[in-house]
């Protein structure tokens, strides 16, 4: 039995941990095993295992405690126990949640170096069972292997048994709570393109009630999650894009109600403003900005006919000629700016959002 937890950052596991080795002193005649009870184990010599990384373990005693002690002919001796440990498994969850966990169980001798015992897998990789018939509620083991290394240390050299396993999660269970819902929230705020622009509350309560249903969505995504995750996951990127279109769907009506707003104010019943009486309004403000600036340059002209003019009035008269001319630079570009985010029919804006942004989130 294993169980993961990804708050924080372990799992938990049921092991029976069988350990076998020779002692020649334990050597008898005969040809059948015998069984001793668990509490003898004090009595005999037992290889000091612990197991790395592990955060709390603890032995099974319900009735007894669970050990077996066997002894053969030939001096072997069989060990084995039932613990549950709590080990640490450092994940990366930056695929989460189309992420693969690799974890591992060390088991490592304490106090005896390589020079005293020797660890082996009995079995190599076939000497772990019972993962075939593992079922996980998120996660399906992919594989698993055994190896055998040394762990380094000031105080020597120490045998280490490692068994990695690779940890591949379900997505099913996150497509129905997850990516199905935010993608019809999605869709369900487009719905307000089709809907008259004269409807304001109905827009607007679609666009509301998305926005803050699709923030709660990306809240409850997170609460599996450990709290000192900082770093961003795909499921961060999908749900913040969700957002996003969701958002602009609401900005999307905004924009439109401004501009028929403004397009209704504009209008005058009795006069009627064309094309060509904008221009000559555009030409009219341009030339009031051309005579204002022309104003001084005639009044330099007469001071000059009554008395003569330095050096430095001409060089204000220079200075003064050219800010007139960036004024009307700058004005001729803002009417272009203007002509150029000019809404002449508001409810094209509908008809335009209806196609991109479904092909936008496709």
């Amino acid at each position: 039995m294993i169980i993961l937890f990804f708050v924080f950052q372990d799992y938990t596991a049921t092991i029976f941990l069988r350990q076998r080795w020779t002692d020649e002193r334990l050597c008898f005649d005969g040809n059948k095993s015998l069984s001793l009870d668990g509490r003898l184990v004090e009595m005999l010599w037992v290889p000091d295992t612990f197991i790395v990384d592990s955060k709390k373990s603890f032995l099974h005693d319900v009735t007894v405690e669970n050990r077996l002690i066997r002894i053969y002919p030939n001096g072997t001796v069989l060990y084995a126990i039932r613990i549950t440990t709590t080990v640490s498994c450092s994940m990366d969850l930056t695929k989460y949640p189309m992420d693969k966990q690799t974890c591992t169980l060390q088991l490592e001798s304490w106090g005896y170096n390589i020079n005293d015992v020797t660890f082996y897998w009995t079995r190599g990789n076939d000497s772990v069972r019972g993962l075939d018939t593992l079922q996980l509620a998120q996660y399906t083991v992919e594989d698993h292997f055994t190896s055998v290394t040394e762990a380094v240390y000031e105080t020597g050299r120490y045998p280490k048994l490692v068994f990695h396993f690779e940890l591949k999660r379900n997505i099913l269970y996150f497509i129905l709570e997850t990516y199905v819902p935010s993608i019809l929230l999605v869709v369900l705020s487009w719905v307000s393109f089709w809907i008259s622009q004269s409807s304001v509350p109905a827009r607007i309560c679609i666009g509301v009630t998305t926005v803050l249903t699709m923030t709660t969505l990306m809240m409850g995504a997170r609460t599996s999650l450990p709290n000192a995750n900082c770093f961003i996951k795909a499921i961060d990127v999908y749900l913040g894009i969700c957002f996003s279109f969701i958002f602009g769907a609401l900005l999307e009506y905004a924009v439109t109600h401004f501009c028929t707003l403004h397009q209704l104010s504009s209008k005058e019943p009795p006069k009627i403003i064309d094309d060509d009486d904008e221009e000559e309004e555009k030409n009219g403000v341009l030339a009031a900005v051309t005579n204002s600036c022309s104003a001084p340059d005639n009044m330099n002209k007469t001071d000059s006919n009554k008395s003569k003019q330095t050096s430095t009035d001409r060089e204000r008269e220079r200075s003064q000629h050219s800010v007139c001319s960036s004024a009307m630079s700058v004005m001729k570009r803002l009417f272009c700016i203007f002509d150029c985010f000019h809404v002449k029919n508001p409810y094209h804006i509908d008809n335009y959002a209806r196609f991109s942004f479904p092909l936008s989130f496709i």
